[in-house]
């Protein structure tokens, strides 16, 4: 009896002094350990204290790029697939050791919080494709700086593809806003890795200033223009800020290479937000010395909208026919066609409402 409550003091004081003796590992540790042998079937292990490791044939073909480079004695990191196998080895795992170390400095990169440089390898309808630390990753159309989303989102969507495909070999600096390596999801922004600097940039500028900039890019919503004294920054015209008349088209206006004025009328977040219109006099301040109720009119149709139609009468005033004056949309399409030019006449001027309303000569 004493024997064995000795026995069980000595190893309670090993377990105290020396709890390395009693480690084992478990599935999904990663070791650390050398090459004993190398064969076209397997590798063995020494894992020290844990005995013996093996990789197996098929994990050196999934891992035959690292393979190559070992030899025995060459120190090596691989995860534990099984504790005990049917041989006696600790059954291992290169490549899954490689992809769990690379998810850990993903990881590490994402708690940083920093801009890193990628370098684009492929491109699919939705983005751009990349790889960070040997894992694919993804950057979504939507996540493209200001720089390359006009280009590449405005385009039709037949010329999208031909848009990100120029960006294919491209370094690109990001952030990473998605990780998850169970679902092998790898989601970056280069919007996100742009926006401090372009809150830093906008410092520079103030409401109210006029500047000279370059369009370089023309969208649905608007027109963006960079900045001749600093490409780098690059400000938004609302489609409402091209003119004073209704815009359906940007390109009506402006298209890409054209060299404008225009005034800062905000900055928010990094944000500037342009205007063409606030540097032109405002037209329907002397509208009245051009147009008055009962003139006839003529006046080319523009475009439709819900409520009528909206008709170009020169180069600077639009005039307004509602719809009801029809008796409905599919009837005014019956008198009117986009485009062509009929004669009006002008049932009141609103200087007020910047609104010009318009009956059709009967």
């Amino acid at each position: 009896m004493n024997i064995v409550k000795n026995g069980m003091l000595i190893l309670t004081q090993l377990a105290k002094t020396s709890p390395q003796i009693f480690s084992s590992v478990k599935v999904g540790d990663i070791v650390e350990g050398s090459v004993l042998d190398k064969s076209s079937r397997a590798i063995l292990v020494n894992l020290g204290r844990h005995g013996t490791g093996v990789v197996y044939r098929g994990e050196l073909q999934n891992a035959r790029e690292l393979v190559k480079s070992l030899e025995v004695g060459s120190p090596i990191h691989a995860k534990v697939i099984e504790v005990d196998n049917d041989d006696g080895f600790v059954e291992l795992s290169l490549s899954e050791a490689g992809k769990q170390k690379a998810w850990g400095e993903v990881d590490e990169l994402r708690g940083k919080d920093e801009a890193f440089t990628i370098k684009i390898t492929g491109f699919n309808k939705g983005g751009l494709i990349a790889n960070v630390k040997g894992i694919p990753a993804f950057l979504p159309v939507s996540q493209l700086a200001a720089d390359h989303y006009p280009k590449a989102i405005t385009a039709e969507r037949t010329e999208i593809g031909s848009a990100l495909q120029k960006l294919v070999g491209e370094e690109i600096s990001v952030k990473i806003i998605d990780a998850n390596p169970r679902a092998g999801k790898l989601i970056l922004s280069e919007k996100e890795a742009t926006e401090i600097s372009s809150r830093e940039l906008a410092k520079n500028y103030e409401v109210g200033q006029t500047v000279d900039g370059v369009v370089s890019g023309v969208a649905d919503f608007g027109v963006f223009v960079k900045f001749v004294d600093n490409p780098a920054v690059e400000g938004l015209i609302h489609v409402s800020e091209l003119d004073y008349r209704i815009v359906e088209n940007p390109k009506d206006v402006v298209k890409v290479d054209d060299v404008v004025k225009a005034k800062i009328v905000d900055i928010k977040e990094g944000k500037i937000s342009l205007s063409l219109k606030a540097l032109k006099p405002d037209p329907w301040m002397v509208v009245a010395n051009k147009y008055g109720e009962n003139q006839e009119v003529k006046g080319k149709v523009y475009m439709f909208n819900p409520f009528g139609a909206i008709v170009n009468l020169d180069e600077t005033y639009q005039g307004y026919v509602h719809v009801t004056e029809f008796g409905g949309a599919e009837e005014m399409r019956k008198h009117l066609t986009i485009g062509k030019e009929y004669s009006f006449v002008v049932d009141a001027v609103k200087p007020q409402e910047r609104k010009i309303t318009l009956k059709l000569k009967k």
